[in-house]
């Protein structure tokens, strides 16, 4: 008698334990999709304001810049191509930022099967900012999706030592 009772006290327990996992599993579930939805919605909100300004003509090089991002983001890379190259068009700002527009072109060509191409817009990058080493490594990411192993190398090696000087100022400073 006293087994039975035990027994059954184990067996809704399990039971019970099973039900918290899985809410659980669910509760988990359901954050990363609402949070996916409210993340895709602000996305759309901004590319609609942006295409309004640049739809009035009255959008500025870093307008075109910013819907260029957002259009990559979204995974939209020829829309995201198309804007860049009218930001590079109206650029009249600081060269250094026109390192990060160039940098955002060379991803959306190379998400887009465009590596040739988008290896040249990494190297202009590298030339225009010599010590921007986000684009240093997405030239060596480029490269090795090219087969270019030497190449690649070459870049990770500058990121290395970029990486590596700038650590060591940081801890200059500290002393």
């Amino acid at each position: 008698m006293l087994f039975m009772r035990l027994a059954k006290f184990f067996e809704l327990g399990i039971q019970l334990s099973y039900l918290l996992i899985l809410l659980g599993f669910l509760g988990v579930g359901t954050f990363f999709v609402i949070r996916q939805v409210l993340v895709r919605r602000e996305l759309d909100l901004s590319a609609k304001e942006l295409q309004e300004q640049v739809r009035s003509g009255d959008a500025s090089a870093t307008e075109y810049f910013e819907l260029g991002a957002v259009m990559l983001r979204r995974k939209f890379y020829p829309a995201a191509t198309k804007y860049l190259l009218q930001a590079i068009d109206k650029w009249d700002g600081d060269d250094q930022d026109l390192a990060q527009v160039y940098n955002a072109l060379g991803v959306s060509y190379v998400r887009d099967g465009k590596l040739e191409k988008g290896i040249t817009q990494f190297e202009t990058a590298v030339k225009i900012q010599p010590g921007y080493v986000t684009a240093w490594n997405n030239l060596g990411d480029a490269y090795e999706k090219k087969k270019e192993f030497k190449s690649a190398l070459k870049a990770f090696e500058e990121v290395l030592l970029l990486t590596l000087t700038t650590s060591w100022l940081d801890q200059g400073e500290m002393l």
